[in-house]
């Protein structure tokens, strides 16, 4: 079996591993012309997303992350509203990291390198169509896929995955009336302050809801505080919008949404070379269609879920390794893409509408603002510290189970 992947961001290159573990060939197909190295902010991959990793021979510590083990909500006056685990694998003795997502890149795609998976650059995907079935990428045609690119090449394959993201082409071909990626009603920026020391020990998380917005920071060192902020916008900004905020003007525009707040925000922006420029936070509630014949979704271009949650590469990669075990043991592709849904949609659905709600809070609103940090925090405080286990961070994947026996 031989398969197409479109992505080499974070769900390709972990799909395509995952597939060889199982037997399965794969190539992978990325649209832009270069890597993403040096890119963009970070994120935090939780137990349940390394826990899938090691299933593939990936170690945490070969990441280049850092322990974050917790963290802590206060109000915009200081106060501590709530102190919550990040989640925690005693059997493994990991905690949650936090790792710049082009760093994250970098390693998936060198290790899927380094294990003889190509990756082509330059391949934007136009159409993708089931072998036989004409230009119609629904039918279940068993002869497999051939993938069309905008350089004029095409390839063919038993099996195409769209790993391509929240504004997925492949999804688009799959259900062309696929409603759109959802704004959540934040902005979202960051950085990486130096030279700066701020109270709290390494790699505990404070996250404050301000007046105006929420910022959150982290000690990853001496000197060295990463941190980003989510900025309440009633509609989505256009690009034209977004390029107005040059770095100074986004900069002072910061300085005046948190100058009434408590805590190291005004410090921490002003020991900040380079503010990462706003962008929209975006998911998708629900994608209608995941799969037709031999061409599926995984990752953000199923199931986009806002930074919120900060599951959305630890999601991805549970999709990776499940979609490979269910492929393995299914043989064909259009059952193996039906299983998977099956087994994957009532959580990422979950853990989508459990991410809005928290993005919600983050939008000030003084009739809801009592209620959420003297009575909503404070229980859920409470709550997380009598439970012995977690729903999202516990999930763990038996790669040697039979497929059709789905993970707790």
């Amino acid at each position: 079996m031989r398969a197409i992947i479109i992505g080499a961001g974070i769900t390709g290159p972990v799909t395509a591993m995952a597939l060889q573990k199982a037997g399965i060939d794969a190539e992978i197909h990325e649209a832009y012309g270069r890597t993403a190295d040096g890119v963009g902010a970070y994120l935090t991959l939780a137990p349940n997303g390394l826990a899938a990793l090691r299933v593939l021979d990936i170690d945490h510590r070969d990441l280049g992350g850092f322990d974050t083990p917790a963290l802590e909500l206060r109000g915009s006056n200081g106060r501590l509203l709530a102190h919550l685990g990040m989640g925690r694998d005693d059997d493994a003795g990991t905690v949650s990291q936090t790792v710049r997502r082009s760093d994250l890149y970098v390693r998936l795609r060198d290790e899927a390198v380094r294990r003889g998976i190509p990756i082509h650059y330059g391949r934007r995907l136009v159409d993708a169509a089931a072998v036989g079935a004409g230009t119609d990428a629904g039918a279940a045609g068993a002869g497999g896929v051939v993938a069309s690119f905008a350089d004029g090449t095409t390839v063919e394959g038993d099996l195409l995955i769209g790993a391509d993201g929240l504004h997925s082409r492949t999804r688009a071909i799959l259900d062309p009336a696929c409603p759109p990626p959802r704004y959540t009603g934040l902005l979202n920026t960051g950085g990486y302050a130096s030279g700066i020391s701020v109270d709290g020990p390494v790699g505990v998380f404070t996250m404050i809801f301000g007046r105006r917005a929420f910022f959150a920071y982290v000690n990853r060192g001496p000197g060295d505080v990463w941190w980003f902020a989510n900025v309440p916008r009633a509609r989505a900004a256009t690009d034209a919008e977004l390029a107005v905020w040059t770095p100074d003007r986004w900069r002072a525009e910061l300085v005046r949404l948190f100058a009434d707040d408590a805590g190291p925000a005004l410090r921490i922006l002003a020991a900040t070379p380079e503010i990462i420029a706003p962008w929209n936070t975006l998911d998708l509630p629900s994608v209608p269609v995941w799969h037709r014949g031999p061409i599926g979704l995984v990752g953000d271009a199923a199931h986009g879920i806002s930074p919120t949650s900060g599951q959305g590469a630890s999601l991805a990669i549970e999709d990776g390794v499940l979609l490979a075990r269910f492929l393995r043991d299914h043989g064909d592709p259009a059952g193996a893409f039906a299983a998977f849904e099956a087994a994957r949609r009532t959580r990422v659905e979950r853990l989508i509408a459990q991410a809005k709600r928290t993005s919600n809070q983050k939008i000030p609103n003084p009739l809801t603002r009592v209620l959420r940090d003297r009575v909503i925090l404070p229980l859920v405080s409470r709550a997380a510290a009598r439970t012995t286990n977690d729903w999202v961070t516990d999930y763990r994947i038996d790669w040697d189970a039979p497929a059709d026996r789905l993970p707790a």
